[in-house]
């Protein structure tokens, strides 16, 4: 791979976020609730802003990182950036910060997310007396709010539009639930996707629609890919040894040996999935298994996010504070098929609610309908813990 820009930092970078049109990264603070971001042009990298320098650090604030570190969501086409924690919300464009008002604190920390036309903003969870079991569409410009459902983790856009995906976690199984984008508020469809016990991040869609990524759980640190609209599970991978659970202990995060949450992207490549590893290198793997291709990027320093940029170049962060872009050669643009959503949307329906006796879930290997999970009172030791819990249960109703 070749680098494109190099520079330090000043910080080591824990997330990165690129705006999905313009040249713009956003990167998270691993040492405060901060947020800073980078314009990437003419072979450069330039820091140009962000949000929180002066917050105080996680370690002297006591250990509340979890309840702490902000989201944020870039605007779909202007150069904005929202970014939301549990007592505010605040906007950063290159003329400087604003506050969004019309929600009040919450106790936890709380996630954002623009719809697709850049209208709203999708916040999560509500707060009030739902807790974590509402979300809320907020009209930025007018303070006008909508109760939703729930959801969680963020929102994951699908590249040729029409449809969404956001998580609904639980310590027992989480759910990849999919909805329209052209709805005020996020309605799941009944056909879903079930995941064991929770911890994982905001899924990532490959430019061409085709396959999704979901990294993260909270106990076998797992990479997963799933094709789309089938949702058939193609790719499993478990990254290094199994995470020591959420939230995670300071030196833990510190370690220069730990596997990044925010370390995958889909490649320049079609069908070309990145991972970044504690040793410095970026993994590209093509998800038909023919080829596994290793890139020393970083002189040992350790891979803490990777992510890619609208035009296909992966943006590295490193444990020493380096940013780096990369190219993987002159990568075709990937068009995203309609037809996918289209193909998916035909064969659901809006589902009246999330448990799981009503939905159609497949966990990309076996499907159950409606019902079926309450009949479930066997299981072999292959079938995963969700699985194995709902049979139990049935067992002793």
């Amino acid at each position: 791979m070749e680098t494109l820009a190099q520079m330090r930092s000043g910080a080591t970078i824990e997330r990165l976020l690129c705006h999905p049109r313009l040249p713009l990264i956003a990167g998270w603070d691993a040492d405060r609730p901060a947020i800073r971001i980078w314009e990437f042009a003419v072979g450069r990298l330039r820091e140009i802003g962000g949000v929180g320098a002066d917050s105080a650090g996680y370690h002297s604030a006591g250990n509340h990182r979890f309840q702490r570190t902000p989201s944020a969501a870039w605007h779909p086409s202007e150069p904005q950036l929202v970014v939301a924690d549990r007592d505010c919300i605040t906007r950063w464009a290159p003329s400087g910060i604003t506050a969004i008002g019309g929600m009040p604190p919450i106790e936890y920390p709380r996630d954002v997310a623009f719809s697709p036309d850049g209208q709203r903003l999708w916040l999560s969870p509500g707060g009030g007396e739902d807790g974590w079991e509402s979300s809320i569409t907020l009209d930025p410009i007018s303070g006008a709010t909508v109760i939703g459902p729930r959801w969680d983790t963020g929102v994951a856009v699908y590249p040729g539009g029409g449809l969404v995906a956001t998580l609904e976690s639980d310590q027992g199984a989480t759910l990849v639930l999919f909805s329209r984008d052209t709805e005020p508020v996020l309605r799941p469809m009944r056909r879903a996707l079930i995941l064991d016990c929770d911890g994982y991040e905001t899924p990532v869609f490959s430019p061409d629609g085709r396959h999704f990524a979901v990294r993260g759980n909270a106990y076998d640190n797992s990479l997963e890919v799933f094709e789309f609209p089938s949702l058939r599970r193609v790719l499993v991978l478990t990254l290094g040894d199994p995470s020591p659970g959420y939230p995670y202990p300071q030196e833990w995060l510190d370690s220069m040996n730990a596997w990044s949450r925010h370390n995958v992207a889909f490649g320049p490549s079609p069908g070309a999935l990145c991972f970044g590893t504690p040793g410095g290198a970026v993994i590209e793997i093509e998800i038909d298994g023919k080829q596994v291709t290793e890139h020393e990027v970083l002189a040992g320093a350790g891979v803490t996010a990777l992510t890619a940029t609208a035009t296909g170049e992966l943006v590295v962060a490193g444990h020493d504070g380096t940013l780096l872009v990369l190219s993987g050669g002159r990568a075709t643009p990937a068009q995203a098929s309609t037809a996918a959503v289209t193909e998916f949307l035909a064969g659901t329906s809006e589902a009246l609610a999330t448990d799981l006796d009503d939905l159609d879930l497949t966990d990309g290997n076996q499907t159950w309908q409606p019902g079926e999970l309450g009949t479930v009172t066997d299981t072999s030791d292959s079938d995963p813990s969700w699985l194995k819990i709902q049979a139990a249960m049935n067992r002793r109703a």
